[in-house]
């Protein structure tokens, strides 16, 4: 595995059409929108779960790419089949101390790709300690406010005979969907060589990255979410560890305007550029 040896910032663009991209669950899973501006935001959880389910369905079983926190995972079991490998007895009641806390650490970076990308608390249980993992993101907020539209849904049936003679044999039952005509969303990125020299987080692993960030819409889709797609990712690879230009200064240059419709309802009603330049293509790297 090659040593990342070099800095890097990104901006990945992505857009939902008549869906619900991310909904809140303490909000009836209404999209989340920020209220005082009524920009659509989806977070930065939501994205890692999607570069997490993309590298479980491309990489399945291989070894180093697991992923720790997936669908239905006890974690602590997870954390005690590590320290099983390594030979060393840690359970929930036992917890490692000292130097054990540090190999059941680099084990877990070993074994699980999620944990040596994005991080990890792994305190609980026989207890691996934590990690602070290379690669960080922010939420993604839209360019333009978006609304949202509510739908009556209906189901043909009912759940029980009871509901069946309430409604006569009608058998109809109502709902309601929430969805977003177009919102084109734009999240930022940051990989760190040396958080990855801490976590193993290699060359490799990053191309595996920036794969799952174009890819991951792909093969995850759901009537919820509507029509979802990675439009752009524009990655600056800078040219030493410490980096040669800040984050700032390198997202200034790319603009996201709308030369089309308005309100948007597609992408091609936005124009993306780099340094006043239309981008054609999905992934665009600027060396520093």
């Amino acid at each position: 595995m090659a040593k990342l040896e070099k800095r890097y910032d990104f901006v990945l663009y992505f857009d939902v059409k008549d869906g619900n991209p991310n909904g809140d669950p303490d909000a009836g899973n209404l999209p989340r929108i920020d209220a005082e501006t009524g920009h659509g935001i989806v977070t930065d959880v939501c994205l890692k779960r999607k570069v997490r389910n993309y590298v479980q369905l491309t990489r399945g079983n291989a070894a180093g790419y697991d992923i720790f926190v997936k669908e239905k995972a006890i974690l602590n079991n997870e954390i005690e089949e590590v320290y099983a490998d390594l030979g060393i007895k840690a359970d929930s009641k036992n917890k490692a101390k000292g130097d054990d806390v540090e190999k059941g650490r680099v084990g877990m970076c070993k074994k699980f790709y999620d944990v040596r990308t994005f991080g990890a608390v792994m305190s609980t249980g026989a207890n691996a300690g934590q990690v602070r993992g290379p690669v960080q993101l922010t939420f993604a907020r839209s360019v333009e406010p978006v609304v949202t539209f509510e739908h009556s849904i209906t189901r043909m049936a009912v759940a029980t005979a009871e509901e069946a003679e309430k409604q006569g044999g009608d058998n109809r039952t109502m709902g309601r969907k929430y969805t977003i005509p177009y919102g084109l969303y734009r999240a930022y990125g940051f990989v760190s060589p040396h958080f990855a020299s801490s976590t193993g987080f290699s060359a490799e692993d990053l191309d595996l990255l920036w794969e799952a960030l174009v890819q991951m819409f792909e093969f995850d889709r759901s009537a919820a979410r509507g029509l979802m797609t990675t439009r752009r990712l524009v990655i600056f690879e800078h040219n030493s560890a410490l980096g040669s230009k800040p984050a700032d200064e390198l997202f200034s240059r790319i603009k996201a305007e709308l030369t089309g419709n308005s309100p948007a309802r597609d992408f091609t009603d936005y124009t993306i550029s780099l340094d006043g330049k239309p981008l054609s293509e999905t992934k665009t790297v600027v060396t520093l």
